[in-house]
């Protein structure tokens, strides 16, 4: 099978949103959501989903137009990742970390501040990067963490980079490492090998799968999320050149301070499985679900009560949703930024406990793995764990930021 074969142009939707919506929705119904269970069984990566992705144009979502994209912004990125999040959690999730680096990459990048050197630099650069998405079908993998404060923003990533004639040496360890030994490129944040380094310091680069001293390690059989397969990246003397750099130096630090929205792509898949996991309860009360038995159980005013406590629940998350990913901009406001946090916070906390309502109220049938619900159940509870913004590090920014202007002390 080979996982980087080209586009088939024909086949590329248009770049309405949608439209682009409206094909998440057909791939996810007649393809995603039978393989889902398979994938979830096996540990092993959606292949066939992203070949699916990858005829359709979707691995283009967020490379602009000019460069052979469909254009996608924030939200529309936010709107299809939730739709692609109802049918499988591992694909839309893994998705993410692709979809986010030519996000990052693209117009999330044009926002920012360069010098025109560094302009012209970063244009060249990424027509390489967006050529072998469009042309070749290329994946791209984001592994954030290492087991450190570095992924949480509050230290520099442990994982150097060395300035050599050329390019850079690579040296370091990824855990969690989502699409490890599916990715043919994975995007890497490390940190400018310098006597004193500092997150400033950071460097977001390319280094391709089949580099000589990148190898993958490890077991991978979690709770779930388990098609991510999310296993340990090792990177030992690593050599990458020059145009391998997704941003120029210094550039990722200025993002991660004047774009927050970026570290909440993840958000979406989600904001989806809590969707499913409505879906699919309703039809079960409905007996709409195959092999579930004759009887209607929406008769029962305890699961009509349960129902719509479900409902009221997910009109908030969505509202709260929508209103953030149309917010979403460089240079936000306080109450902006804030905002993000909550919705993340939010999301993450309501998508499991939808689910935990939805098993409840379905009963004893759902806890089954020929249903899928009980996989609902088990990806929503990795939310919360997610790196840079976990549930926990949210409360602890909103709690902080609300109380006290950037620089601001009790001295």
């Amino acid at each position: 099978m080979n996982h980087t074969a080209k586009v088939d142009a024909s086949l590329t939707p248009p770049a309405s949103v949608k439209e682009l919506i409206e094909q998440a929705r057909h791939l996810g119904e007649t393809v995603f959501a039978a393989r889902a269970a398979k994938y979830d069984s096996e540990a092993t990566f959606p292949f066939e989903n992203y070949d699916d992705l990858r005829q359709h144009g979707f691995l283009g979502l967020c490379i602009p137009r000019e460069h052979g994209g469909l254009g996608a912004d924030f939200r529309a990125y936010c709107l299809v990742s939730s739709e692609l999040g109802k049918y499988c959690g591992a694909t839309a999730l893994t998705f993410n970390m692709h979809a986010c680096t030519t996000l990052w990459t693209g117009i999330l990048a044009d926002d920012l501040d360069m010098t025109p050197e560094q302009r012209e630099e970063h244009e060249r650069r990424r027509v390489g990067h967006f050529r072998r998405v469009i042309e070749e079908g290329a994946i791209f993998a984001q592994p954030f963490s290492e087991g450190t404060a570095a992924a949480a923003g509050k230290a520099p990533f442990g994982t150097t980079a060395t300035k050599v004639d050329g390019g850079w040496i690579i040296n370091g360890k990824k855990i969690f490492a989502s699409l490890s030994g599916a990715a043919n490129y994975y995007g890497i944040l490390c940190t400018e090998d310098k006597e004193v380094r500092s997150m400033r310091d950071t460097i977001y680069i390319a280094v391709p799968a089949d580099a000589e001293g990148v190898s993958v390690v490890g077991e991978w059989n979690p709770l779930g999320m388990r098609g991510t397969v999310s296993r340990t990246l090792l990177l030992k003397d690593v050599f990458v050149s020059e145009d391998a750099q997704l941003m120029p130096r210094g550039i990722y630090h200025q993002a991660a301070s004047r774009w927050p929205h970026m570290f909440m792509t993840l958000v979406p898949t989600y904001m989806g499985l809590a969707e499913a996991a409505y879906d699919f309860t309703v039809r079960y009360l409905r007996g709409d679900i195959p092999n579930t038995g004759p009887e209607k159980r929406r008769k029962f005013p305890t699961k009509q009560i349960t129902t719509a406590e479900m409902f009221i629940k997910l009109q908030q998350t969505r509202a709260l949703f929508e209103r953030t990913i149309a917010q979403a901009r460089v240079d936000p406001s306080k109450r902006e930024r804030l905002s993000a946090y909550a919705t993340q916070y939010t999301i993450m906390e309501n998508a499991q406990d939808i689910c935990r309502l939805a098993i409840r109220t379905c009963g004893g049938q759902s806890m089954l793995k020929s249903l899928p619900l009980e996989r609902m159940y088990r990806d929503s509870r990795c939310g919360s764990l997610m790196l840079p913004w976990t549930a926990e590090l949210c409360l602890d920014r909103i709690g902080r930021e609300a109380l006290y202007e950037a620089g601001e002390s009790d001295e």
